[in-house]
């Protein structure tokens, strides 16, 4: 992957960050209200893995480089680890969340489905990419 890619792939991420953040407010603002704070975690997730899918399609589209499954399987990789540690030191460091709560979005045994969107964005090149090359 070229350095031009690279830029771009990084700038995508960041599209995505502003996105979930949209997302959270609107959760907060809209589904929580109406349907309760669990009913709103999953539905505020969904609405975002299927922004994730969406974008990652619109992206790789307009990318149109010839990306290997590695290229693809390296851009989740790194979607991943910015999304995770823009998570923990953005929301331990800037919205104030103890380490606990913010990791407390990780137990899926307690229903919390946070996990989903991590699987996604890794998941998401690789998948988009193999369909747009059929």
């Amino acid at each position: 992957m070229d350095s031009r890619s690279l830029l771009l792939v990084l700038g995508m991420w960041f599209i995505f960050v502003i996105a979930a953040i949209l997302n959270g407010t609107f959760r907060v603002a809209f589904i929580t209200p109406r349907v309760g704070e669990y009913a709103g975690h999953v539905i505020s997730t969904v609405i975002f893995i299927c922004v994730i899918l969406a974008g990652t399609y619109l992206f790789l589209g307009y990318l149109d480089a010839d990306l290997s499954r590695n290229d693809l399987l390296l851009i989740g990789a790194l979607w991943l680890v910015l999304t995770v540690a823009f998570e923990f030191l953005f929301g331990h460091y800037v919205m104030g969340h103890s380490w606990e709560k913010l990791l407390a979005d990780y137990n899926i045994f307690k229903g919390r489905v946070w996990v989903l969107v991590l699987l996604t964005t890794f998941l998401a090149p690789w998948l988009v990419g193999t369909y747009l090359r059929k």
